[in-house]
């Protein structure tokens, strides 16, 4: 998979100094709008933006400029896929608009956001009838947990990292039962539950098992 990241997501991965979990998870890529980097970073992330920088020139990270994007005749897409997101999120927070658009401009799968407010990003996009998989960084540690990257101990500790560095106040809990509900219980769509069944068949996981070890923690 590969991804589009939000503002928001990007600064708290990188507080906890934890944003390889971003590198190693989406294989295929990660990748962001310039002005994500120019403009909503310089406002809200000074202090994540030279470790930032260094994985852009390290290639770890792909930056979209207007000029790559109509070198690629795409740019007059983007634009009409910013502002129909403008008229469904708003203008206030440009990294949400930026991050959705480019996604599905150049044809990511994910989209990374730890905007879960009612009418955000990742809950209207789980509601939608759209291509792009909405992701938080809770549900990340959790699918890496799954796929066995990491056990049980780690996952609920680089949680505690991300929640502390960035004064989140989750709770790993709760973030466990709406995942389980999201992709079990009563997904939203058909098409995360069918990923998810696929996801389990492909990398043999014991669900029960793995999130009976999880709980147990939490």
């Amino acid at each position: 998979m590969r991804a589009s990241l939000d503002t928001n997501a990007i600064i708290h991965f990188y507080k906890a100094g934890l944003q390889d979990i971003l590198f190693q998870f989406f294989e295929d890529g990660v990748f962001i709008y310039e002005q994500i980097r120019d403009i909503e970073l310089e406002h809200h992330g000074k202090d994540i933006l030279n470790q930032f920088d260094a994985d852009i020139e390290a290639g770890k990270i792909k930056k979209y400029t207007d000029i790559e994007l109509k070198e690629l005749h795409v740019f007059r897409i983007f634009e009409n896929n910013v502002l129909d997101n403008k008229m469904l999120y708003g203008a206030g927070d440009l990294g949400e608009v930026y991050a959705i658009a480019l996604a599905q401009t150049i044809g990511a799968y994910s989209l990374v956001t730890d905007d879960i407010k009612q009418g955000g990003p990742y809950m209207s996009l789980m509601q939608f009838d759209d291509d792009i998989m909405p992701f938080n960084f809770a549900d990340i540690l959790i699918l890496r947990y799954l796929i066995g990257d990491a056990d049980a101990l780690k996952t609920v500790k680089d949680f505690d990292l991300i929640n502390k560095n960035s004064d989140l106040n989750w709770t790993f809990r709760s973030q466990v039962i709406k995942f389980i509900r999201r992709f079990w219980k009563s997904p939203y769509r058909l098409e995360d539950l069918k990923w998810m069944q696929e996801l389990v068949i492909q990398n043999k996981i014991a669900v029960k098992t793995k999130f009976t070890e999880l709980q147990k923690l939490i």
